[in-house]
C-alpha cells in the first residue's frame, strides 16, 4: 500500500529540519483541483492559534467559474504568501530584523515573515500593504463577548505562536497587534507539519522544502509545471505559496489589480 502523502511529507520534514537553514526553503503548494471547500484548514488554524473575531490566518474563498448552464465552483485557500519581497515589512514603521516584522533568515523559521508582538505598535499600516489581505489586527476580544457568557475554555487556552506561550485572558500581546499566518513555525520546531496541512481532508495542501527535489511538494510541482501558478505575480512579491489550478487564477482573483 502506498504511503499517505502526510506520512511522506512528515518524512520530508524530518530531512529538512536537519539541514542548515541556508540550504532549506520552506514552501506551500495548494492543489485547487483537490480542495473540497470544507474550511477544515481554517477552523483547525483558528483552534491552533486561538484566533479571535475577525482574525483568520487561512481563509477559503469561493468563486463561480464557467457560464450557465456549465458552471462550477473553485475554492481558494489564501494563507500568508511568506513573500521573499514582502510589502508588509517595508510598510511597517518599526519593521526590519530588529523591528516588529521581518523576513526571518535564521533558525527553523528561516523564510517566514514574522511579527514581534512586543514591538508591534498596532498602527495597522501593514494590513492594507499586503496585496493578499493576509494580515489583520487583533482587538483582544473573544467570540463569546457580548453573549453573556465567559470566554470558553478553547478560547482561553494557551497557544504557542513563534515558540512562546500566550494566554489571551491575561496578556497584552497579541491583543492590539497585527497577526498573520506563520507556517506554524512553532510546530515545525517540534517536527510537526503546519496544522492546515495535517487537517486538509482532500490532501490538497503540500508543505516542505522546495530545495529538496525528493520532497513530495517538489515532485508534485515538477509534475504540474503547466498548471503551476502564484497569486498576483505582477506585484513582484515572490510568494512562497503556489497553486495548481485548471483555470487562470488571475481571472478569479484579479491578479492584475
Amino acid at each position: 500500500m502506498e504511503k499517505d502523502i502526510l506520512i511522506k511529507m512528515q518524512e520530508d520534514l524530518g530531512r529538512a529540519v536537519r539541514k542548515p537553514e541556508e540550504k532549506r526553503r520552506w514552501g506551500m503548494l495548494i492543489d485547487l483541483r483537490k480542495c473540497v471547500g470544507c474550511h477544515g484548514c481554517s477552523v483547525s488554524c483558528m483552534a491552533e492559534n486561538k484566533l479571535g473575531p475577525g482574525v483568520v490566518y487561512r481563509p477559503v474563498f469561493e468563486y463561480e467559474t464557467g457560464k450557465y448552464p456549465n458552471v462550477g465552483r473553485t475554492f481558494l485557500p489564501r494563507p500568508c504568501m511568506q513573500c521573499d519581497k514582502p510589502p508588509c515589512v517595508t510598510a511597517c514603521p518599526v519593521g526590519g530584523p530588529d523591528g516588529a516584522t521581518w523576513k526571518e533568515t535564521k533558525g527553523i523559521g528561516a523564510g517566514v515573515v514574522k511579527i514581534d508582538y512586543s514591538k508591534c505598535i498596532g498602527c495597522g499600516k501593514c494590513v492594507p500593504a499586503c496585496p493578499y489581505g493576509a494580515r489583520a489586527l487583533d482587538d483582544g476580544s473573544f467570540h463569546s463577548n457580548g453573549k453573556k457568557v465567559k470566554a470558553q475554555p478553547n478560547e482561553a487556552a494557551p497557544f504557542f505562536e513563534y515558540g512562546k506561550k500566550w494566554v489571551r485572558e491575561d496578556m497584552h500581546q497579541p491583543s492590539g497587534n497585527a497577526r498573520k499566518c506563520h507556517f506554524c513555525v512553532h510546530r515545525l520546531a517540534e517536527g510537526m507539519l503546519p496544522q492546515c496541512t495535517t487537517t486538509c481532508v482532500g490532501r490538497a495542501t503540500y508543505f516542505g522544502d522546495l530545495n529538496d527535489s525528493e520532497s513530495e511538494i517538489s515532485k508534485v510541482m515538477a509534475a504540474n509545471k503547466g498548471k503551476l501558478q502564484v497569486l498576483k505575480k505582477n506585484k513582484g512579491t515572490e510568494p512562497r505559496v503556489f497553486y495548481i489550478a485548471d483555470e487562470n487564477l488571475g481571472n478569479l482573483y484579479g491578479s492584475e489589480k
